[in-house]
C-alpha cells in the first residue's frame, strides 16, 4: 500500500547530474549554463573546451566553497557550441548581463554614458548630446562620465567652432538668425550668415580636435587670427581670440590629464568589507572625459583580478572599447580578451597593465580613487544602517528596514497636482527607484490633499501587487520592491483613511504606515508621531532618528516641488498644435516649415491651412476651427 500523501523526492542535482552530461560534450568552445530546481539559470561559464571544463565540476573535492555550493545545487545543464573561444567570452557576458545568474559576478548599477554627436545626415551637421545605440549616422565622441560634463564641453564647443545646437526642425523654420547666432555661439548656416561650405570646414575642425588634433586646429586658428590682424580685420581677429580661448578652457577641463595616452579607459579594483568598487576613468583626444565607480556584486572568495576579468567582459559588452585599456591588475587570460574587444570594436585594442611612467599614475589614480569611493560608500552604509536599527526600535519593527518610502503632493489649487515618492534605504536615498504620479482623478475637488494620496497610494500598491512578489528585489541595486515603512503626512485621521485605502488592496504582505504631523506652529522638532497600536508620541529633540525621518521628508518635499514645477513649465511653454488631436509630430513639422511658428498657423486663411503638404481638407477644417472659436 502506497502514502499518496508523501513527500516527492527532491530532483537528483550534483556532480551525479553533471556527470551524465559530460559523456556527450564535445572537446569544443562553447558556453555552458548550471540550472537549479527551480528551472533558474545559476551559474553561466564559458570553455575552450566544454567537456574539460564541464568534467572539473564532477570532482568537487579540493575547489572553493562557493563552486561546491553551486554544484550541489545544480539540477540541469544547457550548451551552446561557439566556433572560438572568444565568441563564447562575448556570449557568456550577454548571458550573465540578461539572466543575472547568482553565482556569477554581477555587474550592477550599470548605466550608459553620454556622447556627444556631430551628425552627419544634414546639410548644416548639429552639434549634440547623444545617449543610447548609435543609429544615427555622424561622429561619436566619448564616453563622458556625466551629462553635466557632456553640456559644459559642448557649451564650449560652441564657442570655439560655432556650430548650431538646434534640432533639424527649428532649422528648417528659421527665417532670421536666431539669438545663438546673436551671442557668438552659432555661425548661423540656417539663414546662410556662413556659407554651407564655410560651416563645414567648422565642423571638420570641431572634429579633428575631438579626435585629438588640437594643436593642428590651434595652429590653424592662430595662422588665421594673425593674417585678420595684418588686415586690420580686428573683429574677426577678436572672434578668433575668443575662439581659441573657449578651446583653452575644454582642455583646461578635468583633474587629470594624459599626454602620452591618446585614448584608453582606465580600470582599478578595491576590495574592502566584503565589498569591491572598480573606478573606470575615460580618456580622450589626451584629456580625462571623466570617471565613474561601479559595485559589482560578487562572491568575497574571489579574487580582484577574477572580479576585473569578469567585469571587464561584461562592461563592454553593449559598448565600444577605445584603442587601450589600462588595468590595475594581471588577469588570467588578457590574449583571449584582447581578441574578444577587438572582435567588438572592429579594430585591435590592447590590454596592457603598465608597471611605470604616466600609464602607472592614471593607474594608480584610479585606484586611489576607487579606495576612496569604496571607503565612503562603506561609511554612509553603516551610518545608514545604525539609523535604519534606530527606525526599527523607535516605531517598534521586527527587523530593521530595508526600504523606506515617503510620499508627498504638490499643486498650486489643485492645476498641474503630482504626488511624488521618494526611497531610502541602507545606501542612502535610491533616486533610481523614485516615481512621480500625474493625478487623474475628475472627481477630487481642488486642493483635496488626501484625495490626491488616496489615488498615489491605490497606483502605487495595486499595480506593485500585480506586478511583484513580496520578496523580489531589484537586480542590480539589491533594493527590495516592497517597502518595509511608509511615511504619510499627516495625524490620526489620514493615517486610518490611508489605511482603509490599503485594506480594501487586500496586500499580500504587511507595510508599517507612520503618519507624521507637523507641531502648532509647523516647527521643525514638533512633529507627533501616529502609528497603529500606539498613541501619538513626539521625540526628543536632538534624537538622530528624528534627523532621519525630517531629512527623509524634506527630500520628498523638495522632489514633489520639483516635479510640480517642470510640469507648470512645460504647460507654460506648450505649443498650441499639441492641443489638436490629429496633429502629430509630422504635421507639426510641415505647418512649422510653412508658416514659420505656431502664431502664424494660428492667423492662417482655412486656404492657406489647406495648401500645406500632408493637410487634408478636413484637418485644415479642424485647425482653423481650433484657433477661431466663437
Amino acid at each position: 500500500m502506497t502514502d499518496d500523501s508523501a513527500t516527492p523526492a527532491p530532483p537528483p542535482s550534483g556532480p551525479e547530474v553533471i556527470r551524465a552530461f559530460v559523456r556527450t560534450l564535445p572537446a569544443a568552445p562553447g558556453v555552458y549554463r548550471m540550472l537549479d530546481a527551480d528551472g533558474s539559470v545559476i551559474y553561466v561559464g564559458k570553455a575552450r573546451s566544454l567537456k574539460s571544463r564541464v568534467t572539473n565540476y564532477t570532482r568537487p573535492e579540493g575547489l572553493p566553497v562557493r563552486i561546491q555550493r553551486m554544484i550541489a545545487a545544480t539540477v540541469s545543464m544547457e550548451f551552446v557550441r561557439t566556433e572560438t573561444e572568444s565568441e563564447a567570452l562575448l556570449l557568456e557576458a550577454n548571458l550573465i548581463k540578461r539572466l543575472k545568474p547568482r553565482f556569477n559576478v554581477l555587474l550592477r548599477d550599470d548605466k550608459s554614458f553620454p556622447y556627444i554627436l556631430i551628425t552627419g545626415d544634414h546639410e548644416a551637421p548639429e552639434l549634440t548630446k547623444h545617449r543610447g545605440s548609435r543609429r544615427r549616422k555622424g561622429h561619436y565622441f566619448g564616453p563622458f562620465a556625466s551629462a553635466v560634463a557632456v553640456s559644459r564641453t559642448i557649451a564650449s564647443l560652441q564657442k570655439a567652432f560655432l556650430l548650431r545646437n538646434c534640432s533639424d526642425s527649428f532649422y528648417a523654420a528659421r527665417t532670421r538668425p536666431c539669438l545663438q547666432y546673436q551671442i557668438k555661439r552659432c555661425a548661423g548656416p540656417c539663414t546662410r550668415e556662413i556659407s554651407l561650405e564655410g560651416y563645414a570646414e567648422l565642423v571638420e575642425d570641431a572634429r579633428q580636435f575631438l579626435s585629438g588634433k588640437s594643436d593642428a586646429v590651434r595652429n590653424h586658428l592662430q595662422t588665421d587670427m594673425n593674417k585678420a590682424a595684418e588686415n586690420l580685420d580686428f573683429e574677426r581677429a577678436a572672434l578668433i581670440r575668443d575662439r581659441l580661448s573657449a578651446l583653452a578652457l575644454i582642455q583646461s577641463q578635468g583633474d587629470a590629464t594624459a599626454r602620452s595616452v591618446e585614448e584608453a579607459d582606465v580600470f582599478a579594483i578595491h576590495h574592502e568589507g566584503g565589498q569591491f568598487c572598480v573606478q573606470v576613468f575615460f580618456f580622450r583626444a589626451f584629456q580625462n572625459w571623466g570617471n565613474h565607480a561601479f559595485r559589482p556584486k560578487a562572491d568575497d572568495s574571489l579574487t580582484d583580478a577574477e572580479v576585473l576579468e569578469a567585469f571587464l567582459v561584461q562592461f563592454y559588452e553593449d559598448r565600444t572599447p577605445p584603442k587601450l585599456v589600462l588595468l590595475s591588475h594581471d588577469m588570467a587570460e588578457p590574449a583571449l580578451i584582447e581578441e574578444a574587444l577587438s572582435s567588438r570594436a572592429g579594430r585591435k585594442v590592447r590590454i596592457e597593465v603598465p608597471r611605470r611612467g604616466e600609464k602607472r599614475d592614471l593607474v594608480n589614480h584610479a585606484l586611489n580613487n576607487a579606495r576612496e569611493a569604496l571607503g565612503r560608500q562603506l561609511a554612509e552604509g553603516a551610518s545608514n544602517r545604525t539609523l535604519l536599527e534606530g527606525v526599527a526600535e523607535t516605531f517598534g519593527l521586527e527587523e530593521t528596514p530595508r526600504r523606506i518610502e515617503v510620499y508627498d503632493n504638490s499643486h498650486i489649487s489643485g492645476t498641474n497636482a503630482v504626488g511624488a515618492m521618494i526611497v531610502a534605504g541602507e545606501e542612502g536615498f535610491s533616486k533610481k527607484h523614485y516615481r512621480t504620479f500625474n493625478i487623474k482623478s475628475t472627481d477630487i475637488t481642488p486642493g483635496d490633499d488626501f484625495g490626491m494620496m488616496r489615488e498615489v497610494l491605490t497606483r502605487r500598491f495595486s499595480r506593485l501587487a500585480s506586478e511583484s512578489e513580496s520578496d523580489a528585489e531589484d537586480e542590480n541595486t539589491g533594493m527590495p520592491d516592497w517597502p518595509d515603512v511608509v511615511f504619510i503626512d499627516g495625524g490620526a485621521g489620514q493615517l486610518n483613511a490611508v489605511r482603509d485605502v490599503i485594506a480594501e488592496l487586500n496586500l499580500p504582505r504587511e507595510v508599517t504606515f507612520i503618519g507624521i504631523a507637523k507641531g502648532e506652529e509647523r516647527d521643525a522638532g514638533r512633529e507627533k508621531f501616529f502609528i497603529e497600536g500606539r498613541d501619538a508620541f513626539m521625540l526628543p529633540h536632538r534624537d538622530p532618528v528624528l534627523y532621519y525621518v525630517q531629512r527623509l521628508r524634506d527630500e520628498a518635499h523638495r522632489f514633489a516641488i520639483g516635479t510640480h514645477r517642470a510640469r507648470r513649465k512645460k504647460d507654460a511653454v506648450k505649443n498650441p498644435l499639441d492641443e489638436i488631436d490629429g496633429i502629430g509630430p509630422a504635421r507639426k513639422r510641415a505647418l512649422l516649415n510653412h508658416f514659420g511658428s505656431a502664431k502664424a498657423v494660428s492667423r492662417a486663411s482655412l486656404a492657406d491651412l489647406e495648401a500645406v503638404p500632408t493637410i487634408s481638407k478636413a484637418m485644415a477644417q479642424m485647425i482653423y476651427d481650433h484657433f477661431n472659436r466663437t
